[in-house]
């Protein structure tokens, strides 16, 4: 069954601040393969004129992504997430994420549509640090497979 249009504009309630830790940039930068010294050395971020070190430019999608479990798990909706897969990501910034940064996300449905039987999910998520500022924000697409005719 195609996911209901009138949930376009649903908006969810911000996270609880995730501390961004320099560790955790570490050990993202490391996972990801971006050995930028702006990531692992404040000196060297300094220098870059940031001041601490500063995340890649995807690590938002680890809050992103849990945030986005709200529009995700809402009975309401209706996804069957067993057939959900990611589509596609974007990130666009005010600043980048810095250690230290206490961050919440607000996560809003941008769009949804039918394509070919699969419904296609836009998730915006709004990113501000612990004054209120706008960070990032994310487009997250998600596809929800359509069952095959045997019904799987």
């Amino acid at each position: 069954m195609a996911l209901d249009p009138s949930f376009i504009g649903r908006t969810y309630p911000p996270t609880e601040p995730y501390e961004v830790g320099r560790e955790k940039i570490r050990e993202f930068a490391v996972a990801v393969g971006d050995a930028n010294p702006a990531y692992t050395d404040p000196e060297a971020a300094k220098a870059f004129g940031h001041p601490d070190v500063i995340a890649p430019p995807t690590f938002p999608f680890v809050l992103t992504y849990r945030a986005a479990g709200q529009v995700v798990e809402d009975p309401q909706l209706g996804l069957d997430y067993s057939r959900v897969v990611h589509g596609d990501q974007k990130f666009a910034y005010t600043r980048p994420v810095r250690a230290g940064d206490r961050l919440s996300v607000a996560v809003s449905i941008d769009n949804i549509k039918s394509l070919a039987g699969n419904d296609v999910l836009t998730v915006r998520g709004e990113v501000t640090d612990q004054s209120g500022e706008h960070v990032v924000t994310s487009v997250m697409t998600l596809v929800a497979r359509a069952a095959d005719e045997a019904g799987e």
